[in-house]
């Protein structure tokens, strides 16, 4: 039976394989982000739904929680995956203040607001994922990224807690580094890259595929008493920095 999934940042990257693999499942696929040319690409390419949203802004998060209930009355599957280190793109400004507000804003609130609008919408037995990242378990070097991740870990433990008499599970998945996405911007030089790769126990970089496979699998049915955890995909790379 095909299920309602809600994919944000769902236009590039992991977000965009986390949609095209539920979308080959026959599943109905919602996509949300601020970019509308992006977000029309992806959903032409699966078949899916498209909503232009920042889901940092409250009255934006309220629009699409009425359009989602006037859709689709519930939703099956909400994945948390929009975000971004707004202190790497330079876009946080220079002081303290603006580069942790402006990470707070880009990855606590595009989770945490969409989740508690679409909370009441999640039918029994419905999955939440939140993408955080290696850098919520062992830093980011002096950014305010690795904190602002972190931060949706306990969220998702007292989630798990809430939700879970109505049969629904709350998980995370952090990525460590994954090829192919914007997360750097086209700067990551190739000694930095190789210093990433050579972390891994396995050779290699993450793929996007990689990461949508695990998203997959927690919002299966075989994955229904796994809850509040915080499932790595980084070939081994956090125990080794």
């Amino acid at each position: 039976m095909a299920r309602t999934v809600v994919v944000s940042g769902g236009g590039t990257g992991i977000g965009r394989a986390v949609a095209r693999r539920f979308a080959a499942d026959g599943d109905q696929v919602v996509v949300i982000g601020r970019r509308a040319e992006v977000l029309e690409r992806a959903a032409k390419e699966i078949g899916g739904t498209a909503l232009r949203a920042d889901l940092s802004e409250p009255a934006d998060v309220e629009r699409v929680r009425d359009e989602l209930a006037e859709r689709f009355g519930g939703i099956d599957v909400l994945v948390n995956n929009a975000g971004g280190n707004v202190e790497r793109h330079g876009d946080g400004g220079g002081d303290v203040a603006a580069r942790w507000t402006g990470n707070f804003r880009a990855n606590v609130l595009t989770a945490v607001l969409p989740t508690e609008a679409l909370r009441d919408l999640l039918n029994p037995s419905g999955r939440v994922v939140f993408l955080t990242s290696i850098a919520a378990l062992r830093g980011s070097g002096g950014s305010s990224y690795g904190p602002m991740k972190a931060a949706l870990h306990p969220y998702s433990g007292d989630l798990a807690a809430a939700l879970g008499p109505r049969g629904i599970t709350v998980n995370v998945v952090a990525p460590g580094f994954i090829d192919d996405t914007e997360f750097f911007g086209g700067t990551l030089e190739e000694e930095r890259r190789a210093m990433l790769v050579g972390q891994t126990h396995t050779g290699r970089a993450g793929t996007p595929q990689d990461v949508a496979e695990t998203v997959h699998w927690l919002a299966s049915p075989g994955a229904g008493h796994i809850t509040a955890q915080i499932i790595q995909v980084n070939g081994g790379a956090e125990r080794g920095r």
